[in-house]
Protein backbone atom coordinates (compact mmCIF):
# COMPACT_ATOMS: atom_id res chain seq x y z
CA UNK A 1 0.00 0.00 0.00
CA UNK A 2 2.86 2.24 0.65
CA UNK A 3 4.59 1.48 -2.37
CA UNK A 4 1.47 1.96 -4.33
CA UNK A 5 0.94 5.50 -2.43
CA UNK A 6 4.03 6.79 -3.28
CA UNK A 7 4.39 5.90 -6.97
CA UNK A 8 0.99 7.64 -7.43
CA UNK A 9 2.32 11.14 -5.72
CA UNK A 10 5.41 10.53 -8.21
CA UNK A 11 3.47 10.29 -11.14
CA UNK A 12 0.88 13.22 -10.05
CA UNK A 13 3.59 15.17 -9.70
CA UNK A 14 5.10 14.54 -12.44
CA UNK A 15 2.38 15.07 -14.60
CA UNK A 16 1.93 18.85 -12.60
CA UNK A 17 5.61 19.54 -13.59
CA UNK A 18 4.97 18.58 -17.50
CA UNK A 19 1.66 20.67 -17.46
CA UNK A 20 1.88 23.67 -19.72
CA UNK A 21 -2.08 24.74 -19.61
CA UNK A 22 -4.00 27.04 -17.19
CA UNK A 23 -6.75 24.26 -15.55
CA UNK A 24 -9.46 25.32 -12.72
CA UNK A 25 -9.95 22.91 -9.62
CA UNK A 26 -13.30 21.93 -8.83
CA UNK A 27 -15.39 24.98 -9.20
CA UNK A 28 -18.56 24.84 -7.31
CA UNK A 29 -21.74 26.07 -7.18
CA UNK A 30 -23.47 27.22 -3.76
CA UNK A 31 -26.72 28.99 -3.95
CA UNK A 32 -26.77 30.49 -7.13
CA UNK A 33 -25.84 29.17 -10.72
CA UNK A 34 -22.26 30.63 -10.64
CA UNK A 35 -19.44 29.01 -9.68
CA UNK A 36 -18.87 31.96 -6.92
CA UNK A 37 -15.54 30.71 -5.48
CA UNK A 38 -13.00 28.27 -7.18
CA UNK A 39 -9.07 27.98 -7.34
CA UNK A 40 -7.45 28.95 -10.75
CA UNK A 41 -4.14 27.67 -10.76
CA UNK A 42 -1.44 28.43 -13.61
CA UNK A 43 0.49 25.40 -14.42
CA UNK A 44 4.56 26.48 -15.55
CA UNK A 45 6.45 23.41 -17.52
CA UNK A 46 9.46 22.70 -14.49
CA UNK A 47 13.13 21.37 -15.70
CA UNK A 48 14.58 20.61 -12.16
CA UNK A 49 15.29 16.75 -11.14
CA UNK A 50 13.81 15.20 -8.02
CA UNK A 51 16.74 15.51 -6.32
CA UNK A 52 17.54 19.08 -7.23
CA UNK A 53 16.93 21.97 -4.42
CA UNK A 54 15.13 24.83 -4.88
CA UNK A 55 17.21 28.21 -5.94
CA UNK A 56 17.13 29.88 -2.59
CA UNK A 57 20.03 31.26 -0.29
CA UNK A 58 19.63 28.64 2.02
CA UNK A 59 21.68 30.96 4.77
CA UNK A 60 19.54 34.16 4.25
CA UNK A 61 16.46 32.22 5.05
CA UNK A 62 14.40 33.98 7.51
CA UNK A 63 10.58 33.51 8.77
CA UNK A 64 9.10 35.25 5.40
CA UNK A 65 7.20 33.92 2.54
CA UNK A 66 9.11 31.85 0.05
CA UNK A 67 6.11 29.69 -1.90
CA UNK A 68 6.75 26.68 -2.53
CA UNK A 69 5.87 24.95 -6.04
CA UNK A 70 2.75 23.04 -4.85
CA UNK A 71 -0.41 23.39 -2.38
CA UNK A 72 -3.33 20.89 -1.65
CA UNK A 73 -7.06 21.67 -2.19
CA UNK A 74 -9.95 19.85 -0.96
CA UNK A 75 -13.26 20.85 -0.41
CA UNK A 76 -16.93 20.06 0.68
CA UNK A 77 -20.01 21.36 1.58
CA UNK A 78 -21.85 21.99 4.75
CA UNK A 79 -23.07 18.60 6.68
CA UNK A 80 -20.76 16.64 4.25
CA UNK A 81 -17.57 14.85 4.46
CA UNK A 82 -14.35 16.00 3.09
CA UNK A 83 -13.47 13.92 -0.64
CA UNK A 84 -10.31 13.52 -1.60
CA UNK A 85 -8.05 16.41 -2.79
CA UNK A 86 -5.81 17.60 -4.85
CA UNK A 87 -2.20 18.96 -5.92
CA UNK A 88 -2.15 22.05 -8.06
CA UNK A 89 0.35 24.33 -8.91
CA UNK A 90 0.44 27.23 -5.77
CA UNK A 91 -1.45 30.27 -6.75
CA UNK A 92 -4.37 32.47 -6.06
CA UNK A 93 -7.63 31.15 -4.60
CA UNK A 94 -10.63 33.14 -5.64
CA UNK A 95 -13.61 33.80 -3.30
CA UNK A 96 -16.88 35.48 -3.34
CA UNK A 97 -17.31 38.87 -1.53
CA UNK A 98 -20.05 36.77 0.75
CA UNK A 99 -17.33 34.33 1.83
CA UNK A 100 -18.23 33.12 5.05
CA UNK A 101 -14.32 33.70 5.89
CA UNK A 102 -14.04 37.01 4.74
CA UNK A 103 -17.42 38.20 6.77
CA UNK A 104 -16.84 36.49 10.05
CA UNK A 105 -13.52 35.29 10.19
CA UNK A 106 -14.65 31.55 10.08
CA UNK A 107 -11.65 30.05 9.48
CA UNK A 108 -8.91 28.16 11.34
CA UNK A 109 -5.46 27.10 10.20
CA UNK A 110 -2.61 24.90 11.31
CA UNK A 111 1.50 25.23 11.45
CA UNK A 112 3.81 22.42 10.99
CA UNK A 113 7.59 21.60 9.45
CA UNK A 114 9.35 19.33 7.43
CA UNK A 115 13.30 18.41 8.15
CA UNK A 116 15.70 16.88 6.15
CA UNK A 117 18.12 14.98 7.97
CA UNK A 118 21.81 14.25 7.21
CA UNK A 119 21.45 10.96 5.72
CA UNK A 120 18.38 12.63 3.18
CA UNK A 121 15.53 12.29 4.58
CA UNK A 122 12.38 13.91 4.89
CA UNK A 123 11.00 14.08 8.42
CA UNK A 124 7.54 15.49 9.41
CA UNK A 125 7.01 15.45 13.80
CA UNK A 126 3.82 14.73 14.96
CA UNK A 127 1.49 15.65 12.10
CA UNK A 128 -1.46 13.66 13.57
CA UNK A 129 -1.47 16.48 16.54
CA UNK A 130 -2.44 19.13 14.22
CA UNK A 131 -4.75 16.93 12.52
CA UNK A 132 -6.82 16.19 16.46
CA UNK A 133 -6.47 20.07 16.86
CA UNK A 134 -7.48 21.27 13.76
CA UNK A 135 -10.53 18.87 14.55
CA UNK A 136 -10.94 20.40 17.92
CA UNK A 137 -11.05 23.61 16.55
CA UNK A 138 -13.45 23.30 13.69
CA UNK A 139 -15.96 22.16 15.96
CA UNK A 140 -15.56 24.90 17.76
CA UNK A 141 -16.06 26.84 14.78
CA UNK A 142 -18.85 25.03 13.47
CA UNK A 143 -17.14 23.60 10.41
CA UNK A 144 -16.58 20.26 9.05
CA UNK A 145 -12.82 19.18 9.00
CA UNK A 146 -11.04 16.82 7.27
CA UNK A 147 -10.19 13.51 9.20
CA UNK A 148 -6.51 12.72 11.02
CA UNK A 149 -5.92 10.42 7.91
CA UNK A 150 -6.99 12.24 5.48
CA UNK A 151 -5.43 15.94 7.16
CA UNK A 152 -1.86 13.94 7.37
CA UNK A 153 -1.87 12.12 3.84
CA UNK A 154 -2.44 15.34 2.63
CA UNK A 155 0.78 16.78 4.77
CA UNK A 156 3.00 13.88 3.58
CA UNK A 157 1.53 14.82 -0.51
CA UNK A 158 2.57 18.16 0.04
CA UNK A 159 5.99 18.04 1.48
CA UNK A 160 6.35 14.97 -0.83
CA UNK A 161 5.70 17.34 -4.10
CA UNK A 162 7.80 20.64 -2.68
CA UNK A 163 11.01 18.04 -1.20
CA UNK A 164 13.23 20.87 -3.31
CA UNK A 165 12.12 23.50 -1.15
CA UNK A 166 13.72 21.52 2.12
CA UNK A 167 16.31 23.06 3.27
CA UNK A 168 19.81 21.39 3.64
CA UNK A 169 20.66 19.43 7.05
CA UNK A 170 20.90 22.83 9.77
CA UNK A 171 19.69 25.81 7.65
CA UNK A 172 16.04 25.78 8.19
CA UNK A 173 12.56 23.86 7.85
CA UNK A 174 9.72 23.61 5.35
CA UNK A 175 6.89 25.29 7.08
CA UNK A 176 3.62 23.85 6.27
CA UNK A 177 0.45 25.58 6.83
CA UNK A 178 -2.72 24.22 6.24
CA UNK A 179 -5.95 25.99 6.35
CA UNK A 180 -9.19 25.53 6.66
CA UNK A 181 -12.02 28.37 5.38
CA UNK A 182 -15.59 29.06 5.80
CA UNK A 183 -14.88 29.43 1.68
CA UNK A 184 -18.66 29.51 0.92
CA UNK A 185 -21.33 32.93 -0.20
CA UNK A 186 -23.38 33.14 3.21
CA UNK A 187 -24.95 37.01 4.46
CA UNK A 188 -26.66 36.30 7.97
CA UNK A 189 -24.80 35.46 10.43
CA UNK A 190 -24.45 31.44 10.46
CA UNK A 191 -22.32 28.67 8.99
CA UNK A 192 -20.47 29.07 5.31
CA UNK A 193 -22.45 26.38 2.94
CA UNK A 194 -18.63 25.49 2.00
CA UNK A 195 -15.33 24.56 3.30
CA UNK A 196 -12.05 24.60 1.28
CA UNK A 197 -9.12 22.75 2.94
CA UNK A 198 -5.77 24.09 1.80
CA UNK A 199 -1.92 23.20 2.26
CA UNK A 200 1.05 25.55 1.28
CA UNK A 201 4.64 25.36 1.70
CA UNK A 202 7.33 27.89 2.54
CA UNK A 203 11.11 27.19 3.38
CA UNK A 204 12.04 29.13 6.43
CA UNK A 205 14.95 29.75 8.57
CA UNK A 206 14.34 32.06 12.45
CA UNK A 207 11.36 33.22 13.47
CA UNK A 208 12.09 35.98 15.31
CA UNK A 209 14.69 38.72 14.02
CA UNK A 210 16.83 38.47 16.63
CA UNK A 211 17.69 34.63 15.51
CA UNK A 212 18.96 32.58 18.61
CA UNK A 213 19.58 35.65 20.47
CA UNK A 214 17.30 36.02 23.66
CA UNK A 215 13.94 37.47 23.47
CA UNK A 216 12.90 40.41 25.18
CA UNK A 217 9.37 40.45 25.93
CA UNK A 218 6.66 43.33 27.43
CA UNK A 219 3.99 42.39 29.34
CA UNK A 220 0.97 44.64 27.91
CA UNK A 221 -1.68 45.47 30.36
CA UNK A 222 -4.25 47.13 27.98
CA UNK A 223 -4.49 44.23 25.75
CA UNK A 224 -5.66 40.74 26.19
CA UNK A 225 -5.32 37.48 23.80
CA UNK A 226 -8.47 35.85 24.67
CA UNK A 227 -10.82 35.70 27.21
CA UNK A 228 -12.56 32.52 29.22
CA UNK A 229 -15.72 31.20 27.33
CA UNK A 230 -13.92 32.50 24.05
CA UNK A 231 -11.92 30.83 21.29
CA UNK A 232 -8.44 31.85 22.72
CA UNK A 233 -7.83 27.43 22.78
CA UNK A 234 -8.36 27.15 19.42
CA UNK A 235 -6.13 28.30 16.10
CA UNK A 236 -8.97 30.49 14.57
CA UNK A 237 -7.61 33.32 12.41
CA UNK A 238 -9.52 35.66 14.89
CA UNK A 239 -7.27 35.16 17.46
CA UNK A 240 -4.19 36.71 15.64
CA UNK A 241 -5.10 39.89 14.04
CA UNK A 242 -6.59 41.66 17.31
CA UNK A 243 -2.76 41.33 18.65
CA UNK A 244 -0.95 42.94 16.36
CA UNK A 245 -1.49 46.59 17.90
CA UNK A 246 0.17 45.30 20.66
CA UNK A 247 3.09 43.95 18.75
CA UNK A 248 3.89 46.44 17.28
CA UNK A 249 3.68 49.00 19.91
CA UNK A 250 5.89 46.66 21.74
CA UNK A 251 7.83 46.42 18.73
CA UNK A 252 8.24 49.79 18.65
CA UNK A 253 10.08 50.21 22.10
CA UNK A 254 12.62 47.83 21.26
CA UNK A 255 11.28 44.96 22.64
CA UNK A 256 10.54 41.28 20.65
CA UNK A 257 6.86 40.42 21.33
CA UNK A 258 4.67 40.82 23.51
CA UNK A 259 3.89 38.30 26.92
CA UNK A 260 -0.29 38.39 27.73
CA UNK A 261 -2.11 38.15 31.13
CA UNK A 262 -5.13 36.74 32.22
CA UNK A 263 -9.17 38.93 30.90
CA UNK A 264 -9.97 38.92 34.40
CA UNK A 265 -7.29 39.44 36.82
CA UNK A 266 -4.66 40.51 35.19
CA UNK A 267 -2.53 38.60 37.20
CA UNK A 268 -2.15 35.56 35.68
CA UNK A 269 0.72 34.39 32.76
CA UNK A 270 -1.21 33.27 29.75
CA UNK A 271 0.72 33.47 26.36
CA UNK A 272 2.79 35.24 23.78
CA UNK A 273 1.37 36.44 20.48
CA UNK A 274 2.35 33.28 18.96
CA UNK A 275 3.85 30.69 21.67
CA UNK A 276 3.39 29.29 24.94
CA UNK A 277 5.54 30.56 27.97
CA UNK A 278 7.36 28.28 30.50
CA UNK A 279 9.06 29.38 33.57
CA UNK A 280 12.25 27.31 35.02
CA UNK A 281 12.67 27.41 39.06
CA UNK A 282 15.61 24.68 40.24
CA UNK A 283 14.18 21.70 39.08
CA UNK A 284 10.27 22.85 38.35
CA UNK A 285 9.19 24.25 35.20
CA UNK A 286 6.11 25.91 35.02
CA UNK A 287 3.93 26.94 32.60
CA UNK A 288 0.19 28.33 31.85
CA UNK A 289 -2.70 25.37 31.99
CA UNK A 290 -4.04 25.21 28.73
CA UNK A 291 -7.52 25.57 30.18
CA UNK A 292 -9.42 26.94 27.24
CA UNK A 293 -8.05 30.93 26.63
CA UNK A 294 -4.56 29.17 25.92
CA UNK A 295 -3.37 27.15 22.81
CA UNK A 296 -2.54 23.80 23.68
CA UNK A 297 0.81 23.67 20.97
CA UNK A 298 2.07 20.58 19.88
CA UNK A 299 5.85 22.27 20.26
CA UNK A 300 4.42 22.67 24.34
CA UNK A 301 3.52 19.11 24.41
CA UNK A 302 6.13 17.83 23.00
CA UNK A 303 8.43 19.61 25.34
CA UNK A 304 6.27 18.96 28.29
CA UNK A 305 7.32 15.07 27.91
CA UNK A 306 10.64 15.84 27.15
CA UNK A 307 11.42 17.64 30.49
CA UNK A 308 9.92 15.06 32.12
CA UNK A 309 12.17 12.28 30.27
CA UNK A 310 14.97 14.30 31.86
CA UNK A 311 13.75 14.39 35.05
CA UNK A 312 12.40 17.70 35.79
CA UNK A 313 9.15 18.46 37.54
CA UNK A 314 7.19 19.74 35.12
CA UNK A 315 3.63 21.62 36.50
CA UNK A 316 0.48 22.83 34.03
CA UNK A 317 -1.15 25.68 36.20
CA UNK A 318 -1.82 29.05 36.91
CA UNK A 319 1.07 31.29 36.88
CA UNK A 320 0.81 34.52 38.88
CA UNK A 321 2.89 37.11 37.01
CA UNK A 322 4.78 37.69 40.78
CA UNK A 323 6.62 34.54 39.74
CA UNK A 324 8.95 36.04 37.14
CA UNK A 325 10.89 37.58 39.68
CA UNK A 326 12.52 34.36 41.20
CA UNK A 327 12.85 32.56 37.62
CA UNK A 328 15.57 31.25 37.23
CA UNK A 329 15.28 30.90 33.04
CA UNK A 330 12.34 31.69 30.87
CA UNK A 331 11.38 30.36 27.55
CA UNK A 332 9.03 30.35 24.91
CA UNK A 333 8.00 27.27 22.42
CA UNK A 334 5.82 27.00 19.18
CA UNK A 335 5.85 25.41 16.07
CA UNK A 336 7.33 28.22 13.97
CA UNK A 337 9.34 29.87 17.15
CA UNK A 338 10.66 26.34 18.29
CA UNK A 339 12.63 26.96 21.98
CA UNK A 340 13.39 30.55 22.19
CA UNK A 341 14.95 31.46 25.32
CA UNK A 342 13.54 35.22 27.01
CA UNK A 343 16.25 37.48 28.25
CA UNK A 344 14.03 39.62 30.05
CA UNK A 345 10.72 40.44 30.64
CA UNK A 346 9.23 43.98 31.53
CA UNK A 347 6.58 44.80 33.53
CA UNK A 348 5.08 47.51 34.92
CA UNK A 349 8.31 49.78 33.74
CA UNK A 350 10.67 46.69 36.05
CA UNK A 351 12.96 45.37 33.62
CA UNK A 352 13.31 41.57 35.02
CA UNK A 353 16.28 39.42 33.76
CA UNK A 354 16.58 35.97 33.39
CA UNK A 355 19.59 33.43 32.93
CA UNK A 356 20.42 33.26 29.01
CA UNK A 357 23.95 32.21 28.61
CA UNK A 358 25.59 28.82 30.04
CA UNK A 359 24.19 25.37 30.89
CA UNK A 360 20.46 26.52 30.21
CA UNK A 361 17.47 24.00 30.63
CA UNK A 362 15.64 25.52 27.68
CA UNK A 363 18.58 24.59 25.15
CA UNK A 364 19.04 20.97 26.85
CA UNK A 365 15.27 20.62 26.08
CA UNK A 366 15.72 22.08 22.19
CA UNK A 367 18.64 19.91 21.59
CA UNK A 368 16.63 16.82 22.16
CA UNK A 369 13.36 18.26 20.02
CA UNK A 370 16.00 19.42 17.20
CA UNK A 371 17.58 15.66 17.43
CA UNK A 372 14.28 13.93 17.00
CA UNK A 373 12.85 15.73 14.41
CA UNK A 374 15.55 15.99 12.27
CA UNK A 375 16.76 12.49 12.86
CA UNK A 376 19.81 12.68 15.22
CA UNK A 377 18.38 11.30 18.34
CA UNK A 378 16.53 7.74 17.47
CA UNK A 379 12.85 8.39 18.14
CA UNK A 380 11.56 5.82 20.34
CA UNK A 381 8.01 7.81 20.70
CA UNK A 382 7.09 7.50 17.31
CA UNK A 383 6.89 10.98 16.89
CA UNK A 384 8.36 11.76 13.40
CA UNK A 385 6.71 10.93 9.64
CA UNK A 386 9.29 10.21 7.38
CA UNK A 387 8.17 10.96 3.29
CA UNK A 388 8.76 8.41 0.64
Amino acid sequence: MAIQRSFSIRNLVQSLRTASSSFKIADYRGYTSQAVSSLQVASQPSAYSDDEYADVDWDKLGFGLTPADYMYVMRCSKDQNFKRGRLSRYGNIELSPSAGVLNYGQAIYEGTKANRTEDGRILLFRPEQNAARMRHGAERMCMPSPSIEQFVDAVKETVFANKRWVPPPGKGSLYIRPLLLGSGPILGLAPAPEYTFVIYASPVGNYFKEGTAPLNLYIDEEFVRASPGGAGGVKTITNYAPVLKAIAGAKNRGFSDVLYLDAVNKKYLEEVSSCNIFIVKGNVISTPAANGTILGGITRKSIIEIARDHGYQVEERRTPVDELVDADEVFCTGTAVGVARVGSITYQNRRIEFKSEGRLVSQELYSTLVGLQTGRIEDKKGWTVEIH
